[in-house]
């Protein structure tokens, strides 16, 4: 979703911006930048040091960070007279602190919905996975423990006529839901708003006001919200402990949204069925105890990573840079508390 700011745009350059970007883009992206704009990219796509962020805020007009840089008021307190927008790639604004933009007058703009199928996609093959015990039978392969089939071997779960329940259910909540309803799956979900009635319709899906609840019927429990201070550790040891014993944890929204430690302890203990997941409390660290879970599949944060989704983002991102420097509000212009 993206909201318009009543923060004043920014008058038209006298030239083109000078824009610098923290991580590699896709090279087509990078070269119509450099068509565009006067840009400096990060070559050795190695993530930029605090300082090394702070320096290229007094320097450039355009900041085009990525949603594993943190950009918080400190820096935006230390940047330059220039920066006038934070062109971030990626949906998520968590990472800036939007307050401290909007009073600097320094516009943000992220981009919203290209990877809404990508991780909607990724969700599903993790339910999959962890359901259907994919890692374990992997593993079991590569360490050549597999005898040959058996009838009772490396037993999981069918997912026809399983609770999924997601919580978060904007535009990739509503993704993973149309997928999974052709998996034969019955549809919870627990929002800020309830969606309308022809909505939940289309999904099949059925709102529940009661997040204990929810998380305790749960076959399937799905993450698409926002990292924030009210949703840190929303799955916590007490909800973990009212969940069903073979209930799955999917995670592709943000890593904070679950304490580690207590899935952890519950995978190891075999009071969960197991845990997909894409992201996690401390990147790019992965707790080390993930790795010898067999109930668990763990992945590098690959929710956006498909050719079609980078390229898409790095023209939103483009798009974005050229209204502003015309002097116009960027399409995708966001808000402290979006």
């Amino acid at each position: 979703m993206t909201v318009v700011s009543d923060a004043p745009s920014a008058p038209p350059l006298d030239g083109p911006p000078h824009i610098v970007v923290t991580r590699r883009l896709l090279p087509a992206t990078e070269a119509r930048m450099a068509e565009l704009f006067v840009a400096r990219f990060n070559l050795d796509d190695t993530a930029m040091t605090r300082d090394q962020i702070a320096a290229a805020m007094r320097e450039c007009d355009v900041l085009v960070p990525t949603v594993t840089d943190t950009i918080d008021a400190e820096l935006i307190a230390r940047a330059g007279p220039r920066l006038r927008l934070i062109a971030s790639f990626g949906a998520g604004t968590e990472h800036i602190d939007l307050a401290a933009a909007r009073a600097r007058k320094i516009i943000v703009t992220n981009t919203p919905g290209v990877f809404t199928d990508d991780t909607a996609d990724l969700t599903l093959a993790l339910i999959i996975a962890v359901s259907r015990r994919f890692a374990a039978g992997v593993r079991e392969i590569h360490e050549g423990r597999w005898k040959g089939w058996a009838p009772s071997a490396l037993l999981g779960h069918s997912l026809s006529g399983k609770r999924l329940a997601i919580i978060g259910m904007g535009r990739i909540g509503q993704a993973v839901a149309h997928r999974a309803r052709a998996f034969g799956m019955d549809i919870a979900y627990h929002n800020r708003h309830r969606l309308p009635g022809a909505v939940e319709n289309m999904f099949s899906a059925r709102f529940e006001p009661d997040l204990d609840r929810m998380i305790a019927q749960a076959d399937v429990l799905s993450f698409h919200c926002p990292a924030s201070p009210e949703t840190h550790n929303l799955l916590d040891a007490r909800r973990i402990a009212t969940m069903k014993p073979d209930a799955y944890v999917v995670n592709t929204a943000r890593g904070q949204l679950i304490d580690e430690d207590a899935l952890i302890a519950a995978l190891a203990e075999g009071r969960l069925g197991g845990a997909g997941l894409d992201v996690y409390s401390h990147e790019p660290a992965i707790d080390p105890r993930l790795f010898t879970l067999p109930n668990a599949v763990v992945m590098p944060h690959l929710g956006s990573a498909t050719f079609e989704g980078r390229e898409a983002a790095g023209e939103r991102i483009i798009a974005n840079i050229r209204f502003w420097a015309d002097g116009h509000r960027p399409p995708d212009q966001v808000l402290p508390g979006w």
